[in-house]
């Protein structure tokens, strides 16, 4: 029997995030079929949730039947070789101008090479980011897409009706730039993340530590933040995580949690592509260095042996140092978003892309990971100010003012209590560093020139020199 050209798309790939995907798609009433390698989960998926609007198949060449032409399919697999295997496996059964679209977590660079390649089957390939886990999936993620312009612009208003809106109440997506810089903007979004959480560790591990506070107080902190600047998903979450207890003893899930923390790689990926364009990111590289650091539970509890804690500081009053660290996780975060912001600027002028970032601001205002109110204030303030450096920008440079002072009032304490705040130093580092008119470097020109002749430039004149030092 003939198939039926019905479906307005389909989805191959029925994980978590691929499930939810499909559920919230069919939920905006757009007719979706659905596709996945093991029959079965097929089979318990669409019998658990499948309606009009949610069907499936288990043949392949079936599901790309149903389809509606130009045909639009979401690959939602593991990201590297199975993306590439699921494409080649669909381009004998696709026809000129079919999109398919990767909502993974691609490397970008495999999405330039994946754009080429089905450009010359007449094909369009979008890299989509998305952001906002399995919930996010589901009922409302913030949407990056990549690609040919014309391509996006056919899958746009699937992608609007499914979105989380800002905080005016728009859709969070919108077109990003060409071939990879839909994925790119999605890793950078992962590694300001990682720098994120890492610094709001830190702030629990100096109110665990120097002040001894237990879980729920610190969750009572959190939550105060949550109520003010700092308002956003993540410090949403961190006091329901605090606030948890245990299931097998008495006391606080939190405190029962090995501390050695993961990674998928999108932190990485940031990290390395910043050193290979000459882009600072510290406070997000030292985010993975941490996570890196954590790893090695078994070495650190036997040199945890051999070097005591300092001895303790005077403390500054918690009502004090509450309000200080607010102001230093703010001025931090702020820290973060330049070094991230300006490492998307520099790969949008290498790579030719025309990238947006007071557009990427807003669609990351609801839905994504980072969701906060910090970001309406970036949305706003890159409207205006879109060529300048965050710290440049007038209305981020008073912020700034008042809150640069509390950063390193909370990283000299830190230090001196002996806690680690890598993240936290860093963003302080690089703002003390982009601030600062005059840096140590031309000692490091003086080293270079006198063992390797690498000359320098001078401040009086113009021009290369070197010098014979002895």
């Amino acid at each position: 029997m003939k198939k039926t050209k019905s479906a307005d798309i389909g989805l191959i790939g029925l994980a978590v995030m691929g499930a939810n995907l499909a559920r919230n798609i069919a939920g905006k009433k757009f007719s979706i079929v659905v596709y996945n390698r093991t029959t079965e989960r097929t089979n318990e998926f669409i019998k658990e949730f499948g309606h009009k609007y949610l069907s499936a198949e288990n043949n392949l060449k079936d599901f790309v039947a149903t389809l509606k032409i130009p045909r639009k399919i979401i690959i939602m697999v593991k990201a590297g070789e199975p993306v590439d295997e699921m494409i080649t496996q669909l381009i004998p059964l696709l026809s000129k101008n079919d999109i398919i679209i990767d909502c993974g977590n691609s490397n970008y660079n495999d999405t330039k090479r994946r754009n080429l390649n089905l450009k010359k089957h007449g094909l369009n390939f979008v890299g989509c980011g998305v952001s906002g886990g399995e919930e996010g999936a589901l009922h409302g993620p913030s949407i990056m897409p990549g690609g040919d312009k014309q391509a996006v612009d056919k899958i746009l208003p699937i992608l609007q009706k499914i979105a989380a809106k800002d905080f005016s109440g728009k859709p969070c997506v919108t077109y990003i730039g060409e071939n990879g810089a839909g994925h790119y903007v999605k890793m950078v979004h992962n590694g300001i993340e990682y720098g994120v959480m890492q610094m709001m560790a830190e702030a629990y591990e100096m109110l665990r530590t120097v002040h001894k506070l237990p879980a729920p107080k610190i969750a009572k902190i959190f939550q105060k933040f949550n109520q003010g600047k700092l308002k956003s998903y993540l410090f949403e979450i961190a006091v329901e995580v605090l606030n948890k207890k245990d299931e097998f003893k008495k006391g606080w899930l939190i405190d029962h949690i090995l501390d050695k923390a993961g990674q998928k790689g999108t932190g990485q990926w940031t990290g390395i592509d910043s050193l290979t364009r000459a882009v600072s990111l510290p406070t997000i590289t030292e985010a993975v260095y941490a996570r890196i650091n954590s790893g090695e539970k078994t070495r650190r509890l036997k040199i945890s042996k051999l070097y005591p804690l300092p001895k303790p500081t005077k403390k500054i009053p918690l009502q004090k140092f509450t309000k200080l660290l607010e102001d230093a996780l703010y001025a931090g975060m702020l820290s973060s978003y330049a070094q991230g912001y300006t490492l998307i600027k520099k790969t949008a002028f290498e790579e030719s892309w025309k990238i947006n970032l007071a557009e990427v601001s807003r669609i990351w205002e609801g839905g994504c990971i980072i969701r906060a109110k910090i970001l309406n204030d970036l949305h706003k303030a890159f409207a205006k100010n879109s060529n300048l450096h965050l710290f440049e920008i007038p209305s981020l440079a008073k912020t700034l003012k008042s809150t640069a002072p509390s950063l390193r009032t909370v990283v000299s304490y830190a230090t001196a209590s002996g806690i680690p705040i890598p993240s936290l130093a860093t963003a302080q580092s690089y703002f003390e560093s982009m601030r600062s008119a005059n840096l140590s470097a031309n000692f490091i020109q003086g080293l270079r020139d006198y063992f390797g002749a690498h000359t320098y430039e001078r401040t009086d004149k113009k021009g290369i020199f070197h010098t014979h030092w002895n």
